[in-house]
């Protein structure tokens, strides 16, 4: 398949490395980590996604932040000239240097960004 190939190839300086095929890979939105007193402060960028549309959960060392972004200006029967955000499931993995087994999680949506509190019980380990 020529086609497929060469398209596969303009489209792979476009791809997350991480993510693995470009074609088939989700949404995958960017996060930034910090190290508070309490744990770790998660800050996610998901500009158009709802609290409601969100799940945040943890296993081991990983915190691991699902959802969905949806495309709410579709109007029935009309068409798209050009589309350039993601609107699709996401997932988004964030390894942390301690188990979150008996971490709390506390998380709020604000402005486009979701922050996820990380409280453990030996602070930020």
């Amino acid at each position: 398949m020529p086609l497929f190939d060469d398209l596969t190839r303009l489209l792979q300086p476009f791809a997350d490395p991480s993510a693995g095929d470009p074609v088939s890979s989700r949404w995958r939105p960017p996060a930034d980590i910090y190290r508070t007193r309490e744990g770790w402060l998660v800050k996610v960028e998901l500009a158009g996604v709802g609290q409601e549309e969100v799940q945040v959960s943890a296993s081991g060392n990983m915190l691991t932040v699902r959802g969905r972004r949806r495309d709410s200006a579709l109007v029935e029967g009309g068409e798209h000239y050009s589309l350039e955000i993601a609107y699709s499931e996401f997932e988004r993995r964030v390894k942390l240097p301690c188990c979150l087994d008996e971490a709390r999680l506390i998380a709020e949506c604000r402005e486009g960004m979701l922050f996820v509190r990380v409280v453990t019980a030996g602070g930020a380990g």
